[in-house]
């Protein structure tokens, strides 16, 4: 099995938009994070949320391995890298993933069957536990157009 290789940032700063981080990668890609729906779920987060200026201190970690705005407060840069493939259609949010499962009306079970996956899998990627993989995300929207 392939070793998996960690996301590795070399630098981030605030962006324009509320909440907004633009991350460059070691290889030079670049994204621009909507870090909104962290900031706004977990405690930790709450001085960013409470302090605008705060989130403007963003800087990249030790051996670019996340990010921090205090010794207290800081992401990963696997959560970041996740949020910037999720947000870039590269993959898909796992609140995507639920909606499609309802709206095609499947059990976990179902849709365990129609994407060769087991109920364990569905059931991680609904609560964000594991990430969904490309493949997954295409077929969900393959399951979709196909009406199956």
């Amino acid at each position: 099995m392939p070793r998996k290789s960690i996301p590795r940032l070399e630098a981030v700063c605030a962006d324009r938009a509320p909440f907004a981080l633009r991350a460059r990668w070691r290889g030079g890609e670049e994204s621009v994070v909507d870090v909104s729906g962290p900031i706004s779920t977990f405690r930790i987060f709450a001085p960013l949320r409470n302090a605008p200026d705060l989130f403007g201190k963003v800087r990249v970690g030790e051996d670019g391995t996340d990010i921090a705005w205090t010794d207290e407060i800081d992401m990963s840069a696997e959560m970041l890298w996740r949020l910037a493939r999720e947000q870039s259609g590269a993959t898909m949010s796992p609140e995507a993933f639920r909606r499609w499962r309802e709206r095609k009306a499947y059990t976990l079970e179902k849709a365990a069957r129609e994407l060769g996956l087991s109920r364990r899998t569905i059931a991680y990627y609904e609560q964000g536990s594991k990430p969904i993989p490309r493949v997954v995300a295409l077929a969900t929207r393959a399951l979709e157009q196909a009406g199956g």
